[in-house]
Parts: structure tokens; sequence; C-alpha cells
């Protein structure tokens, strides 16, 4: 495609992510509305008939598999293969915080969190590394185009329906259906954590756009990564 050398060493990466997360959030989708599970639609419907040791469905099963080994490459790659970014610390912090999750949720079968995992966090991922391909090929506009799809979606997946239904679920539903469930205070924890993390990223989407705004970048970048002063 003759890119540029800096754009041919990135591309890779953002393709390999869009490929997954496209392929998760797709799983996601199907076991959200596409069997019988009501989680989606009835959230307190997660801890109904609750109990310790309890069966794991399979397909769900293979939902956290895809998941764990996923965030598990995630933190090598993090660290020796992606580009070091602004923000680079943080997605350590947050893989190693999602796989804890979602290894100990399955373990301790609050397992009903991986069939709304993928979609609910995957669906402002996918996006996110969709939008740099269209400049790294030259396409400035349709790269500003997906940048502000990707804000929209972000916003309605990550800080709406994840805190509206994943949020709800596991802080106020579980303890009305199991009032002594284990684990409680570690799992959602975690999951504010997640969340606080989410906010991080959008605040990155409103720098983006404030920038835009304000006259103050020619052409689409990545405002997470370091420019040549900062590199210096």
């Amino acid at each position: 495609c003759n890119l540029q050398p800096k754009d041919a060493a990135k591309m890779p990466e953002s393709a390999w992510k869009l490929l997954f997360y496209t392929l998760s959030w797709s799983y996601g989708t199907y076991l959200l509305f596409c069997t019988d599970y009501p989680f989606f639609h009835d959230p307190p419907s997660v801890f109904y008939n609750w109990k310790k040791g309890m069966e794991v469905p399979t397909d769900i099963a293979v939902a956290y598999l895809l998941q764990c080994s996923f965030y598990g490459h995630s933190i090598y790659a993090t660290a020796y293969m992606d580009t070091w970014r602004k923000d680079s610390v943080v997605m350590l912090l947050h893989h190693v915080v999602a796989l804890t999750l979602i290894a100990s949720s399955y373990a301790f079968r609050w397992c009903w969190l991986g069939s709304q995992h993928p979609k609910l966090r995957g669906g402002g991922k996918g996006p996110l590394e969709v939008i740099w391909i269209p400049p790294r090929l030259g396409h400035t506009a349709a790269a500003a185009t997906s940048r502000v799809g990707r804000g929209e979606m972000g916003f309605w997946f990550r800080l709406y329906w994840f805190p509206l239904k994943v949020l709800y679920a596991t802080c106020h539903s579980s303890l009305q259906s199991v009032p002594n469930i284990p684990f409680y205070f570690f799992f959602n924890a975690l999951l504010l954590i997640l969340t606080l993390m989410n906010i991080y990223w959008f605040l990155y989407i409103v720098l983006f756009v404030a920038k835009v705004l304000m006259g103050q970048m020619q052409e689409v970048t990545d405002v997470r990564e370091y420019d040549a002063e900062d590199s210096k």
C-alpha cells in the first residue's frame, strides 16, 4: 500500500486488534441476542438461581477462553510489541485487571459476566482501531469521520450500556438475588476500575475534538502518541 515506514510499523497492530474485536463483538452479539440468555434485556437475571460451583454452559465458556487468551497475550504485546503511547501504562493495567476479572469470575462462577464483556467492552474498541487505518492509507476525510463515529460508539457501549447493564447487575441485583454472594467487593472494585479507565480514554476523544475545533490539528493523528518534542 506504499505506507510510510512509521505507518507500516503500526498497521499490523491496528489490523490485528480490529480483527479480534470484530470477532469478539460478533460472538458477544450472538450470545446476547441469538440465544435464550436474557442477560441484556433483563440484567438481574444474571444472578437468578446463582449457586457455588454451578455449571458453565459451553458457549459462555468459549467466550471466556477467547477473552482470557487475548488479554494474556495483550499484556506481552503492549509491553514488547506495540507502539509505546502516553496511555500504555494504563493499557497494561487494564489488561491485568481485565484478565484477573475474567479468570476469577469464571473460577468463582460470576461467569455470566463473560457473556456481557465482549459485547459491551469490545463494542467501543473495534472502531478505536479502524479509525487509524484510513489515515495510514492516506484517507484523511474517512479517518475524521470514523473518529467521530468511534467517539459516539465508545460512549454508547462503554459509558452508557456497560454501567447500565453490568454495573447495575453486579452492584445492585447481585445482593437482591444472593444477599451473601461471595467476592462482591472484589469483583465490583475491578469493574469500577475498568469504568474509570473508560472515562480516561473517552477524555482523549474529547481532547481530539477540542484540538480539531480550535484548529490545532492539521491532520488526523493519535493524540495518545508522543510527538517529536515529547520523544526528545
